[in-house]
């Protein structure tokens, strides 16, 4: 395996760090609060970024997160990648190709995915609507307490790949166009989405479009990523792949990477800062980073980085290559999860009493390496899956 950057790859992901670092300032990001930087937003669009992952696969897109990351830059980019360009570049039609694509490289469409990590984060209660022989029919999903509290696939967690589904969730007819119902409690970047990715119960992808979903209301997150409440009643949806579950395990294993990504990206900007303020602060006399205890957490933090950077790369390479990449998703996810929070915590308390400052700028990644945390899912319940994968004798 051979993880160097081709030469596009290394092109584009220049031109990203370029641009996420004039426009991605403290300032700015303050400013943004919950929203998107729309200037931003649009220059990275019209550099081209967009077709550059198109063209660099998943391992572009890692590249690309990785520089979001450092900055922390608020915008949809790593979720509009990988659940809408990707997803539709490799599982649409060719209608869909030809009707969305176009919208996702220059910023016009956004999407994102109902897809919230965390166990619990999104419990649905949905009606089932299944295809009968006149067309759809509605027939509600019971449980002992009337209507069931169910997990709707990734609704529930991005953690769980392995097809272990409750009897009802969100449903939707069997052919062709369907109605969905249920409520996912969080997706991220919502509020700037036009279409969302909604997997059901059965593991089939549905694209949603936002403005039939209702009027959204608005989440507060640990991060201020634009989430929103999606609230599905009867509401319009188009499949997309095919019937079966492979289209949403590809999505699921590539946002795991792709978000693992945009963490070590996190992870290597709240590094650099406590480097930064460690080698300028002194105490004594002499440098903070002259300390053996602060040499010492920077360099297992490092150690943290460089690996949750390592297995998203892996795992990128595999996907691109069309190898199985199941197993190589949970761990980079694991990792992500894991050892990203420890990185963030590291970043912030080599700050000292300037890392309890929530203005500073090492904040915004404490905020964001959390969430990711929340987002990938907890360690517990990663290993978990992934022992699940392994004890079925799945291959890697």
């Amino acid at each position: 395996m051979d993880f160097t950057p081709t030469e596009e790859q290394q092109a584009a992901r220049e031109l990203a760090a370029r641009i996420f670092g004039d426009l991605a300032t403290h300032e700015r990001l303050a400013a943004a609060g919950t929203g998107t930087d729309a200037e931003l937003w649009k220059a990275l669009c019209a550099a081209g970024l967009p077709e550059a992952v198109e063209e660099t696969g998943l391992l572009g897109l890692v590249l690309l997160a990785e520089e979001q990351g450092r900055t922390t830059a608020q915008v949809p980019f790593t979720a509009s990648m990988a659940y809408g360009l990707l997803a539709v570049a490799r599982h649409g039609t060719e209608e869909q190709r030809a009707r969305l694509l176009p919208g996702l490289r220059d910023g016009t469409t956004v999407m994102t995915g109902a897809f919230p990590a965390a166990e619990g984060a999104a419990a649905v209660r949905a009606s089932a609507i299944r295809a009968g022989a006149g067309g759809l029919a509605r027939a509600d999903a019971r449980a002992g307490d009337g209507d069931a509290s169910v997990r709707a696939g990734a609704d529930a967690r991005a953690g769980r790949g392995d097809g272990a589904l409750p009897d009802s969730a969100v449903r939707a007819g069997a052919r062709g166009r369907g109605r969905l119902t249920g409520t996912v409690a969080w997706v991220p970047w919502l509020r700037d989405a036009t279409h969302v990715l909604v997997p059901d119960e059965e593991r089939r992808l549905w694209l949603v479009r936002r403005e039939d979903a209702g009027p959204v209301e608005a989440v507060e997150l640990t991060a201020p990523w634009s989430a929103g409440r999606l609230v599905l009643d009867g509401t319009p949806a188009e499949p997309l792949g095919g019937p079966g579950p492979e289209a949403y395990e590809e999505v699921l294993a590539a946002a795991r990477i792709a978000f693992a990504g945009l963490q070590a990206g996190v992870c290597a900007g709240s590094l650099a800062r406590a480097v930064a303020y460690t080698s300028e602060r002194e105490q004594f006399g002499r440098p903070l980073s002259s300390n053996q205890a602060v040499q010492l957490r920077a360099a297992d933090a490092y150690m943290d980085t460089e690996s949750i950077r390592l297995t998203a790369y892996e795992a990128a390479w595999r996907y691109d290559r069309a190898l199985p990449c199941a197993e190589h998703a949970l761990t980079a996810a694991w990792w992500a999860s894991e050892a990203g929070k420890r990185v963030v915590h590291a970043g912030q308390h080599l700050h000292g009493g300037m890392g309890a400052d929530l203005d500073h700028p090492v904040h915004r990644h404490f905020l964001w390496g959390r969430q990711l945390d929340a987002y990938l899912g907890c360690g517990t319940e990663l290993l978990a899956e992934l022992g699940d994968l392994l004890a079925k004798g799945q291959p890697a």
